[in-house]
């Protein structure tokens, strides 16, 4: 996968809570055994109309966020199948990261995404950012105004909302994570980084079978 770079990109925002994974790829688009192509129809229910015409009262096809690479988003994003579908298809539309918030609910943490979406999403090189539930508020309320830029810097773990009033929000990661990400290795390219210790290992097992 690339390296992840700092960018400043388009904000689209979809103000939903929960959204399945379904409902980012429904179903009848798995059956392509390729690991492309999936673009198109992310979102496809709720994009497109059904007479084949894009919906103009859902909000990505807003004029306003056209070229969107940012995706400001309610909590638990991804929730539902497993399928790594869903990742694929935000990141083939173009999204290069997405922004959720987490939440408490009666002494529970509500996660801004599920836990099998976001790991599906770091091993293909798609950046989740979890803010607080007040935070993000801001960007909506911000992105309501018209057309909004952010910059995602995974390296200073910070994004800047180029609004009137510009804001800097931080958010954590894992340092095992972002090292992957900014060197762009998923699991595979991670094990070929010990490629010669493999090749020796395999080595003295051959000899010792011998």
């Amino acid at each position: 996968m690339e390296a992840f770079k700092t960018f400043r990109g388009v904000v689209a925002t979809l103000e939903r809570a929960n959204v399945d994974t379904d409902q980012i790829i429904p179903k009848q688009f798995l059956k392509s055994i390729e690991r492309t192509g999936f673009g198109p129809a992310l979102f496809f229910d709720w994009r497109y109309r059904k007479d084949g015409l894009p919906d103009p009262a859902f909000e990505l096809n807003d004029p306003r966020r056209a070229g969107a690479s940012i995706l400001v988003t309610g909590n638990n994003f991804g929730c539902g199948s497993s399928r790594e579908h869903a990742v694929w298809a935000v990141r083939q539309y173009g999204f290069k990261a997405v922004i959720a918030p987490w939440r408490g609910d009666e002494g529970k943490r509500i996660p801004g995404f599920a836990d099998i979406f976001r790991n599906n999403a770091y091993g293909n090189g798609l950046l989740v950012i979890e803010l607080s539930t007040d935070e993000v508020q801001w960007i909506f309320d911000a992105a309501r105004g018209g057309r909004l830029e952010a910059t995602v810097d995974l390296s200073a773990q910070a994004v800047t909302v180029h609004a009137a009033e510009e804001r800097v929000f931080r958010f954590d990661i894992t340092p095992d994570v972002k090292d992957k990400l900014l060197s762009g290795l998923d699991a595979i390219g991670l094990t070929l980084t010990r490629e010669a210790e493999i090749a020796a290992f395999e080595a003295r097992h051959d000899v010792q079978m011998g």
